[in-house]
């Protein structure tokens, strides 16, 4: 009985769109005129679409750089504020409001510190004789100046998720690892570290979900610009679906992208179980 509301949510709002879009993805429906079966036509148009592989290297590019950065930003402030109990409150609060607050208005505000001319960044910068790039107007710095955002944006949640296994980790493991002559970094190493472990798998794979689902930091950033240098492969679905209105074409790159991502997750899986059993 208590399960039948949320049994009937998930069916409405998570297993029929799947099967509406599985559905879509074998035919060439387009909004405006009538639907036509395709097969798997849509998924063998994919294989030598160069703008998919233009998608698919820039979102790869985007979750080399966010994933890392992403989880020692989240780790390092957790272990930070977890030392300092008394201000720990506040910071927490103010780390996590990114995490809280619209996308269009982060977007806004990093807007305005990248600006090439007139922006934060590029003041400091010049302080130290440093001529700041065109951030957003630069192909080559595009991809990091979204990454930038995004971990500023994000690591607030992830930072909250830390702090609770780190609260998990018992003081008389430390403590006898400070008697047997164990210093900082070794206490980090040897005895957090491992607390920690699924913790850290944790927040790397939700790191990893949401690097291949960026969408609106481009979209609002760059516009994919400069040069599809931030095409990534949401927005090349959003731009195919709502775009172009090839909404089987989109819906097939919407699977593609599942299966990479359960593929992400699954490596993931396997190297962090790996490394618990040594």
């Amino acid at each position: 009985m208590f399960l039948a509301l949320p049994g009937l949510l998930f069916l409405l709002f998570t297993a029929l769109p799947v099967v509406i879009a599985a559905v879509v993805s074998l035919s060439d429906y387009a909004v405006i005129g009538p639907l036509t079966w395709t097969g798997f036509d849509n998924y063998v148009r994919i294989a030598s679409d160069p703008f998919f592989w233009i998608a698919l290297r820039n979102t790869v590019l985007y979750t080399v750089l966010y994933v890392p950065l992403g989880l020692v930003i989240a780790m390092a402030t957790a272990l930070l504020l977890n030392r300092s109990a008394r201000s720990a409150r506040v910071f927490r609060t103010l780390f996590y409001i990114p995490v809280v607050s619209s996308t269009v208005a982060t977007a806004t505000i990093w807007y305005w510190v990248l600006n090439p001319q007139h922006g934060l960044l590029n003041e400091a910068l010049s302080w130290f004789g440093i001529n700041g790039p065109a951030w957003l107007y630069d192909s080559h710095w595009a991809m990091s100046a979204i990454v930038m955002m995004s971990v500023w944006a994000g690591f607030g949640g992830n930072m909250m998720i830390f702090l609770g296994g780190l609260q998990g980790v018992s003081p008389d493991l430390r403590e006898a690892a400070r008697l047997d002559g164990a210093n900082a970094w070794q206490v980090f190493r040897y005895v957090v570290v491992p607390s920690i472990r699924r913790t850290t798998f944790l927040v790397s794979t939700l790191l990893i979900i949401n690097a291949f689902q960026v969408f609106d930091q481009a979209y609002v950033l760059t516009k994919g610009g400069p040069g599809n240098s931030t095409v990534t492969i949401v927005y090349y679905i959003y731009d195919r679906g709502f775009g172009s209105l090839q909404m089987g074409y989109a819906s097939a790159l919407s699977f593609i992208l599942f299966v990479i991502i359960l593929a992400f997750s699954l490596v993931n899986a396997r190297l962090t179980n790996r490394d618990t059993e040594r």
